[in-house]
């Protein structure tokens, strides 16, 4: 059992969960993931980590509430327990030297941070763009404060209401074309990464997407997370989730991601119902 140490809300769908992990906590490298499983008869679900203190003994994992699953996650408070939590799993981010742009969209943001703060840590010049569809969305700004200032901050939103009113791609467009990062790293909602990894092939700049396809098990048995890279069929749980962005099948990568919207949607209603129907 992983007792749930602090719970906290960004807004009303996206939480962040502090769990004690001692040993996961040890082990756990920027890039890598989680899966958690929160009741015997629920499925497993895969969460990138956020944080982690290996001296306190506990990870941080933030999710956004879809379905049924992340509902019940969300239902969970501070002293309650998950049954299962699996992790590290998936292969660390490349630490490569340079001149980088970190690229976070959505909860991608969660991902973003420990990698851009480790790539801080290991000396290298970053500049983070921060990316959301409204500010309300906007997570961990605090955090990726205390490793970039002003000048490489870039923040984006969607609907104009903070920071610079449009998408990643303009900021990183901008860096790129003034020379200021010679690698890139993305993680966000599909499209997002598409199009920043089409912007960084303008300008030949290598670029790393942080992939999440549905997973079952997270550990390349069951194959749901295949994706096709240059031509060859992966296992982002154990041949990423790290992945050249410019080699990625991004068309096929969205059909997978929809293929099971129908049934999720059948069993987030199932849930609700249940859930009325118990109340009265």
């Amino acid at each position: 059992m992983y007792k749930i140490l602090k719970k906290t809300q960004y807004s009303e769908k996206v939480f962040k969960f502090r769990i004690e992990a001692p040993r996961m906590a040890k082990h756990a490298h920027a890039g890598q993931f989680l899966m958690v499983r929160a009741s015997e008869t629920g499925e497993r679900v895969p969460f990138t980590f956020a944080d982690w203190n290996a001296e306190e003994g506990w990870v941080e994992f933030i999710f956004m509430v879809i379905g049924k699953t992340t509902t019940q996650l969300s239902q969970l408070q501070e002293g309650d327990s998950l049954l299962d939590v699996t992790g590290p799993l998936g292969t660390p981010t490349e630490m490569a030297p340079g001149k980088w742009a970190v690229i976070g969209g959505g909860v991608g943001l969660a991902i973003a941070f420990p990698v851009a703060r480790q790539f801080v840590a290991a000396g290298n010049e970053v500049h983070a763009i921060m990316g959301a569809r409204t500010k309300d969305l906007l997570l961990l700004e605090d955090q990726f404060r205390t490793i970039c200032d002003d000048e490489h901050l870039h923040i984006t939103t969607d609907d104009g209401s903070y920071g610079e009113q449009g998408v990643v791609t303009a900021p990183l467009e901008r860096l790129l074309q003034a020379g200021e990062v010679d690698h890139v790293f993305c993680v966000g909602p599909v499209p997002m990464m598409k199009f920043s990894s089409l912007t960084a092939a303008k300008y030949d700049t290598p670029i790393i997407a942080s992939l999440n396809p549905i997973m079952v098990d997270g550990t390349g048995m069951c194959g749901c997370c295949r994706v096709e890279v240059d031509g060859v069929t992966k296992f982002a749980c154990v041949d990423g989730p790290d992945f050249d962005a410019t080699k990625v099948d991004w068309n096929d990568l969205s059909l997978r991601q929809a293929s099971y919207r129908t049934e999720e949607g059948q069993a987030l209603k199932a849930y609700e119902e249940a859930n009325c129907a118990c109340q009265k």
